[in-house]
């Protein structure tokens, strides 16, 4: 059933707003007019209209390579919406009157509008996974297919408590570490922002004093004038080759396997983040293999899904070759420990976990451990950049100015001895 975005205005006469379904405008206006609304205004909702154009028509070529998706407002708070369902859905709620209790609670209105398509599907009869899997852009694979072994198993309120579990430790995770790069970045902004300014402004004035008293340069000086003069001149057609170089290396060039792989993989080696880095994705590895298999998916569907998080074509590759090996009839551990990417732990206590039957318990074990190894490592990485970068800027700024006040201090020198 299509959904539609209203204007209007209520009885008393206030602006009003929302979303309605129904077959036709025809309906959606009758429907509204029960409610005494008065429509001013309606449109068919967008996801509506992805939903009518996703059988025919082909994405252009541009938006193929690009693989551009606008993120959905609201959905950032899919953890507390997922924990709201479970809530309900144990209290013996139906799945349909759960999401129509939930769709009055939803904020964004394009999450109800999502909401509503989902409720709209269960109710002509589709599986609440298939309904899920039509909005990709909130709900990815793990979400998904855990809902899928959730209504297989019949326990579909316990999987969805792991759901928001899992999304608000991720959150959490994600959170710190942006936190944490927040103040090297606004240092790295503000000191270029500084750099800029004295080179583009400044600097061009004392020059101009330096070069009127007929004097040699030193060499500092000289420098630091061919870079301000080479800025000035330029500046547009540097940042317009900084954004066109940019772009096709995100994507065009970082998009051919091979360049990726290489890429992802000198991220890990990278000095000091680099062991960030490798430890955010074990713990995502052991958080999300952990999540799955206690709610019921397959340890060969878990890393086919677990492979899609991971976000390293390193590790996905890595992945990809213990599945090969399951497969053969091999253990989880044995590819893990020969892999040189995974640390040696992972793989010991995943053997643990094998061959005493609690392998979902050592996963979570593992993701605890790197939780804490996260927060250690990121204070222990801040502690290492930002005296680097204070160093850094330091440099750059100090040659600014022993670069300015050369040709001064020299003339200054060269009056004192002629007096």
């Amino acid at each position: 059933m299509p959904i539609y975005e209203y204007k209007g205005f209520d009885p008393s006469g206030g602006a009003q707003t929302g979303i309605v379904d129904a077959d036709t405008p025809r309906a959606a206006r009758a429907r509204l007019r029960e409610r005494r609304v008065l429509v001013t205004d309606l449109t068919l909702s967008k996801v509506s209209e992805q939903e009518a154009d996703k059988g025919g028509k082909k994405p252009s070529r541009l938006r193929q390579a690009l693989k551009y998706e606008r993120r959905v407002k609201g959905a950032g708070s899919l953890p507390i919406y997922t924990r709201q369902m479970a809530t309900l859905l144990r209290s013996g709620i139906p799945l349909a009157q759960a999401l129509t209790a939930l769709i009055e609670q939803v904020e964004s209105k394009e999450m109800e509008v999502i909401f509503r398509n989902v409720r709209e599907q269960i109710v002509r009869g589709n599986s609440f996974a298939d309904a899920l899997a039509a909005h990709p852009r909130v709900f990815d694979d793990l979400y998904v297919n855990m809902v899928r072994a959730g209504e297989a198993s019949g326990h579909l309120d316990e999987v969805l408590v792991r759901l928001a579990d899992y999304r608000v430790r991720q959150q959490k995770i994600t959170g710190r570490i942006k936190t944490a790069l927040i103040y090297p970045a606004i240092m790295f902004t503000v000191g270029g922002a500084v750099v800029i300014f004295l080179v583009n402004v400044v600097v061009p004035k004392l020059m101009a004093i330096a070069k009127s008293r007929d004097t040699r340069l030193p060499w500092m000086t000289r420098v630091l004038d061919s870079t301000s003069t080479f800025l000035q001149n330029n500046i547009v057609w540097i940042l317009v080759l900084c954004l066109t170089l940019s772009m096709v290396w995100r994507y065009l060039i970082l998009r051919r396997p091979p360049v990726r792989l290489w890429f992802d993989g000198m991220k890990l080696r990278m000095p000091v983040l680099g062991d960030l880095f490798k430890k955010q994705i074990v713990n995502r590895f052991a958080m999300t293999m952990a999540t799955l298999l206690r709610s019921g998916v397959t340890v060969l569907d878990s890393l086919v899904i677990v492979k899609a998080v991971l976000g390293n074509k390193l590790m996905e590759n890595v992945l990809e070759e213990v599945r090969v090996r399951i497969l053969e009839g091999a253990d989880i551990s044995t590819p893990l420990k020969k892999s040189g990417v995974f640390p040696p732990m992972v793989g010991y206590m995943v053997a643990v976990g094998e061959q005493t039957g609690q392998l979902e318990e050592m996963l979570d074990r593992v993701a605890e451990a790197y939780e804490e190894e996260i927060e250690q490592t990121t204070t222990r990485a801040l502690a290492v950049l930002e005296p680097a970068m204070i160093v850094l800027m330091a440099f750059v700024v100090g040659f600014i100015v022993v670069a300015t006040m050369l040709p001064i201090l020299q003339t200054s020198g060269s009056i004192r001895r002629k007096g």
